[in-house]
């Protein structure tokens, strides 16, 4: 059998830019490589200034490799047809505030060569998939900024992309609005779409991405699958259900009998911030 296409491949990739600093150079990616295969959500995380946006901004050809490639499903990036299957969501989108979500939709749906019957069809379709359907005559300029983040994720689709690139898509929106792009790139994941996310928010990464990349000063320091990068080798976990003290005295007094083991610690387990606020909000009015 031949070998899968990657969507995104980027093989040792150098970006320098110039500075007005005795015109010294400076390198923001230093040797980055990525393979995402179809189908994968693979996250790209690090602090500000790692090297993240520049790293997406060479792979949508926006700017140009000092030295190394980027190709999108086998095609060179710099090829302005290699980006003809792509849809992206820069951090901070501009959108003109006197349209609606409908037309905002429909005016990018016609960028994009869409007319008539075909390019209603979709921007409900759109709509409904980002959650925005009530608000599809509403002035963008009335949007709150999850909502500006959604219809800019609708956008993005516009023309039925395989791979979307996603550069902070939660930036500044609240848990909840969080949440509902989080699902979003869930749905979009079991349609089979391949999401290449950067993030600095890592349990926004966690709970959606198959693999993950770390970059920091510009270079690749660790990247897998997530499950690999995150388990703890030499621990093993043991989950109980209303374990009474007698059993979690017994199981103590088990492991004391075990040369080389040691009892890390015990106790109930621990949700997150994110979780409990959520769980709180959404609670059905008495």
């Amino acid at each position: 059998m031949a070998d899968v296409i990657p969507a995104v491949e980027i093989c040792d990739l150098v970006k320098d830019f110039k500075t007005s600093f005795r015109r010294q150079k400076l390198r923001a990616v230093a040797g980055v490589s990525i393979r995402i295969q179809p189908g994968e959500v693979y996250g790209l995380i690090g602090p500000n200034g790692s090297g993240k946006s520049t790293t997406m901004k060479a792979l949508l050809g926006l700017v140009a490799p000092t030295a190394g490639r980027c190709a999108i499903f086998g095609q060179d990036s710099l090829r302005v047809d290699s980006r003809r299957e792509v849809g992206f969501l820069p951090e901070n989108p501009y959108f003109y505030k006197h349209l609606s979500g409908t037309e905002t939709l429909r005016f990018y749906g016609k960028l994009c060569g869409m007319r008539g019957r075909v390019l209603d069809d979709r921007v409900r379709e759109l709509l409904a998939l980002v959650d925005l359907e009530s608000a599809r005559d509403r002035r963008l300029g009335g949007y709150s900024k999850g909502m500006l983040q959604r219809i800019g994720l609708a956008q993005a689709l516009v023309q039925d992309p395989r791979l979307l690139i996603l550069d902070e898509p939660t930036a500044g929106v609240d848990p909840i609005g969080s949440r509902q792009i989080r699902d979003l790139i869930f749905r979009l994941r079991e349609r089979g779409m391949t999401v290449f996310l950067c993030s600095h928010l890592l349990e926004q990464v966690q709970e959606v991405c198959d693999r993950v990349g770390i970059i920091f000063q510009g270079k690749m320091v660790r990247e897998g699958r997530l499950d690999d990068l995150i388990a703890i080798e030499d621990q093993t976990e043991i989950i109980l259900r209303d374990a009474s003290p007698e059993l979690i005295a017994r199981i103590t007094a088990l492991v004391a009998t075990c040369p080389g083991t040691e009892l890390v610690r015990s106790g109930k387990p621990r949700t997150t911030l994110e979780r409990l606020f959520l769980r709180e909000t959404h609670r059905d009015d008495p």
